[in-house]
């Protein structure tokens, strides 16, 4: 699914309305009616509904949502939370329809009459502004807002909750607090930011009728698990060790042997042939018994790793450490590793006197942050960095020549060129230590086995997050939910991989 701005929305239908030749009020119509068949699985044939309608499209929507719901049956009350004068357009199209149907709209005459109706609904459909919202709500919407976001009742949102952005960079809103939303088309970029997504609620995504082929690329997207299954790389009857992939993992020390031991075992895990673990001696001991199929490489205090062109892929920067020597020894990799380079934790706070020489690189380099490094490799506060994660990472992947993931809940990962792509899977149990370096494990192993070097990461973030999802819903809880579970939970999800039946 293609991620839009509000103004790419409103392109989408201009080009419809005018280049395919759909007429706004059919549009609209398509549009009530699909988010209506969305929402009948959360109603019951008891519910009262309360639906507040606005102006605009969303407006527009409501009475379309309304009507269809009191044609099949349902007990509704329409409410009109704006003047008559703002009524518009394909709007005033469906208001007119809506009435000539034999319904009745409450028009908000007291806000108090408004009140006492939502006070004894069981549902309110939120209808009252589009994506057209920026800053604060005016009144009487905001009060609307606020009593709403108050009560026991079931609240859905059409498109997107009233009050919240679409875009990024927008911190101060009245946002509509939806248990669910219907998102018209395709979802906004809020739905993936981390202050504003949970206004959504849960959310899924109808279609209306926009025809694909004539509107433009928006150059960002979610990766869903038939893109997964499209572009997951088979593995031959014949393949050997090395058709898979000879991995280096450099990271790890005396007193943070984990962090290595869990990736080089997720990156066996992910089907790597071959994986050498590069980390002080000292630490060897303890990272042996957890991951025996691994080899090692000797390293130094300090020192380089010989013979780097022997790896089809590296990892490095997990455990290793933030003094001087290490500096030097990440030095060295970006300017020798002739493979594709990740780099992740220790490595990225390491990296940032070294950026220029990074993009100087002939071969890939990943980037593998969370909103805290990424602010220490930019100098962007984290806060800025939340609000408008898409324009900071294909901005700094652009200038720098780089691959970033931008880890989080909604996982933004963006290519040199500026393609976007979101991985939104996983939970909270994954906010623990030693997850980012699991994924490092997999990316690197992702990295190794297929072509396409975007496709191999947009993979590798989601069978991290579907592992997680998986072992929630069998098993194991947010809360106990352990990276190490993570590693042995993947031989689930590629055997559903392997089997075609991943869901």
């Amino acid at each position: 699914m293609d991620i839009v701005t509000a103004q790419e929305m409103y392109e989408r239908d201009r080009v419809a309305v005018e280049t395919a030749g759909l007429e706004g009020n059919i549009l609209m119509e398509n549009a009530g009616r699909a988010v209506t068949y969305d929402f009948l699985p959360h109603l019951s044939s008891a519910d009262k509904i309360v639906v507040l309608i606005g102006a605009g499209n969303n407006g527009g929507d409501g009475f379309v949502i309304a009507r269809t719901l009191l044609n099949l049956g349902y007990n509704v009350e329409a409410w009109q939370v704006v003047p008559d004068a703002k009524i518009k357009g394909d709007a005033q199209v469906h208001k007119r329809i809506f009435q000539a149907s034999g319904h009745p709209i409450e028009p908000l005459m007291n806000l108090e009459d408004l009140k006492a109706s939502l006070s004894r609904a069981d549902v309110c459909i939120d209808a009252m502004l589009g994506i057209g919202a920026k800053g604060r709500l005016k009144e009487p919407l905001a009060e609307i807002v606020r009593y709403c976001n108050q009560l026991s009742m079931l609240r859905l949102s059409v498109d997107i909750p009233t009050g919240v952005p679409a875009d990024e960079g927008i911190d101060e809103f009245d946002g509509f607090s939806a248990h669910y939303t219907s998102v018209i088309e395709a979802p906004k970029m809020s739905a993936f930011l981390q202050h504003t997504q949970p206004f959504y609620g849960d959310w899924s995504v109808v279609e209306i009728g926009i025809p694909k082929q004539m509107i433009p690329d928006a150059g960002r997207r979610t990766w869903e698990m038939d893109d997964l299954k499209r572009t997951f790389p088979g593995r031959g009857d014949h393949s050997h060790k090395g058709t898979h992939g000879k991995g280096l993992i450099a990271g790890g020390s005396r007193l943070m042997p984990g962090s290595v031991a869990m990736a080089a075992r997720a990156a066996l895990r992910s089907g790597a042939g071959l994986v050498a673990v590069a980390t002080e001696e000292e630490a060897v001991p303890s990272i042996s018994p957890f991951v025996q199929e691994a080899t090692f490489v000797k390293r130094e205090y300090g020192g380089q790793v010989p013979s780097l062109s022997d790896y089809d892929g590296v990892a490095l920067g997990m455990g290793i450490g933030r003094e001087e020597p290490e500096e030097k020894l990440v030095g060295q990799f970006v300017r020798q590793c002739d493979s594709p380079l990740l780099v992740d934790a220790d490595g990225l706070y390491l990296l940032k006197g070294l950026l220029d020489e990074l993009s100087a690189r002939e071969a890939p380099a990943v980037l593998t942050p969370h909103p805290g490094e990424f602010s220490h490799l930019t100098g962007v506060p984290i806060k800025e960095v939340l609000q408008s994660p898409f324009s900071y990472t294909r901005e700094f992947a652009r200038r720098y020549g780089v691959y970033l993931i931008l880890k989080g809940p909604s996982t933004i990962i963006t290519s040199p060129d500026g393609e976007q792509r979101v991985d939104h899977s996983g939970n909270s149990g994954l906010a623990k230590g030693g997850s980012g370096d699991v994924l490092s494990g997999i990316l690197l192993a992702m990295m190794m086995q297929n072509d396409n070097l975007m496709d191999a990461l947009s993979n590798g973030c989601l069978i991290h997050g579907h592992t997680a999802d998986l072992l929630v819903q069998d098993g194991h809880s947010k809360v106990d939910l352990l990276a190490s579970d993570v590693i042995e939970g993947l031989s689930r999800t590629f055997r559903a991989l392997s089997s075609s039946s991943i869901s």
